[in-house]
């Protein structure tokens, strides 16, 4: 019996320049939901139906959904290589060949720096967020995704930037409760990813991410635990302060709760029970339960901020 010819290595070595369905996918538009992280400050700061700092909080998301998308590219670039031996990562247009890296070079240096223009047209508090975004994911990339643990704490990071974009967009400072709910659950999902990443990879999981050498389903499982308890407390408790029922004059977002902790446990059944957690935005866009968790958790929310004080 004949052995297969290599027939897959010699079509990646001459990908096709571009197609425009590759240039929208290498942006990875399923992870835009990551960017309404920007909307949380516009939501909680009881702003949502200001006209205004609605088309601000837009266009800001918007211009942090190419910028993100830019780096991306980059990344992809940088990637492709170790992304052809992961079973997923494998179907991106750069790594599968249908898109050149010269190409998609260009492509990420236009969204990034169209990203950037708007943002400055917007002002310059949110130009500076989106630089420091910039920043961190280079160093990231080039770098630090090689050092356990603080891989994960640089992706938390990136969605604290998010939500103090949000902010710097319309103006309003960031509370402290919101920065340490964003960072909690980011950690969260961040070590759920690292698990589901290792134990899809097996033995070839080294390969596609060196770090994850220094991970192991035990210690991942430690970690998973610690996030998820500081996630639902510190959320419960942001609910239940002092300062959260003086600024918003009710004491009823407490009845979000549920909604967080069933979020929570749904997710930690997608990841223990059905193999899940390597893409959060995926679950956000297909797993019904959760899709009808995060519609209550949101109408609750506005419902409370705007009508129950």
């Amino acid at each position: 019996m004949t052995e297969p010819a290599p027939a897959a290595s010699t079509s990646i070595a001459a990908p096709a320049p571009f197609t425009p369905a590759a240039l929208l996918r290498v942006l990875r538009p399923k992870q835009w939901t990551k960017n309404l992280a920007l909307l949380a400050p516009l939501i909680f700061a009881q702003r949502l139906f200001h006209v205004a700092d609605l088309l601000r909080a837009l266009g800001a998301t918007a211009a942090f959904c190419f910028l993100a998308g830019g780096i991306y590219v980059f990344n992809d670039i940088a990637d492709r290589e170790k992304d052809r031996l992961h079973p997923e990562k494998c179907k991106r247009p750069i790594a599968s060949g249908a898109l050149a890296p010269s190409a998609a070079a260009i492509w990420g240096a236009i969204c990034v720096a169209g990203a950037l223009a708007v943002a400055g047209h917007i002002g310059l508090p949110l130009l500076y967020t989106c630089l420091a975004y910039v920043g961190l994911q280079v160093a990231y990339t080039l770098r630090l995704k090689q050092v356990a643990i603080l891989d994960v704490m640089l992706i938390a990071l990136g969605f604290v930037i998010r939500v103090v974009a949000g902010a710097n967009a319309i103006d309003v400072p960031v509370s402290n409760w919101l920065y340490l709910c964003t960072l909690c659950l980011a950690l969260f999902l961040g070590f759920c990813k690292r698990r589901n990443e290792l134990l899809l990879l097996e033995g070839g999981a080294t390969a596609h991410r060196a770090n994850l050498e220094d991970y192991s389903p035990a210690l991942l499982d430690q970690l998973i635990g610690t996030t998820t308890a500081m996630t639902l407390i510190s959320y419960s408790l942001y609910t239940m302060s002092e300062e959260t029922v003086r600024v918003h004059h009710t004491d009823l977002l407490k009845l979000t709760i549920p909604f967080v902790i069933y979020g929570v446990f749904r997710y930690l059944f997608l990841v223990y029970k059905r193999a899940l957690g390597g893409s959060p935005e995926k679950i956000l866009l297909s797993d019904w339960p959760m899709v009808l968790n995060v519609l209550g958790f949101g109408a609750t929310a506005v419902g409370v901020l705007y009508f129950g004080g």
